[in-house]
């Protein structure tokens, strides 16, 4: 099944924000020789992967709302850090690329369980320091889409002066 990648005009059925084609570019200018491996059906199921991740992470803290309350995915957005409504910025097409070359290798958004701090494998032993965070942080993603947060991308409260 033909992945459907949103064009800027807010498509219900649309399941990523950027094609395999264009993922293939993009990766291939940086070297990335995993995503090249994979077949067309598995990185059309990453990219998927990857925007569901990016609305789960990151959809209650994107500039502006959405363009029509019947598309699929967050972009394109009326309102949001100067960018035009029928647009997907670059930024947001990178960060869906990058999270599902991610997700080709494992899971994006694991359960969690009790947290564990000390663990030993025959020989192996770690000790996790308290309050050591359990889920991953995807750098360059948050990177690529800090100018389309609230938030600027990290946990700042924004401050208006009267």
């Amino acid at each position: 099944m033909a992945i459907v990648i949103e064009d800027g005009t807010g498509l219900a059925d649309a399941e990523a924000y950027i094609s395999v084609a264009d993922a293939d570019t993009y990766f291939a200018a940086r070297g990335n020789t995993a995503w090249a491996a994979l077949a067309t059906e598995q990185k059309e199921q990453a990219l998927r992967l990857g925007s569901d991740y990016m609305g789960q992470a990151y959809g209650q803290r994107w500039c502006g709302t959405r363009t029509t309350t019947t598309q699929a995915l967050d972009w394109p957005r009326t309102g949001a850090c100067g960018i035009a409504a029928d647009v997907v910025p670059v930024p947001v097409q990178r960060a869906n690329a990058e999270l599902a070359v991610r997700a080709s290798a494992g899971e994006l958004l694991a359960d969690q369980g009790a947290q564990v701090k000390s663990e030993t494998v025959g020989p192996i032993s770690v000790t996790y320091a308290d309050g050591a965070r359990q889920w991953i942080r995807y750098a360059v993603v948050d990177g690529l889409l800090a100018g389309l947060l609230l938030d600027g991308g990290g946990a700042q409260i924004p401050v208006v002066r009267c």
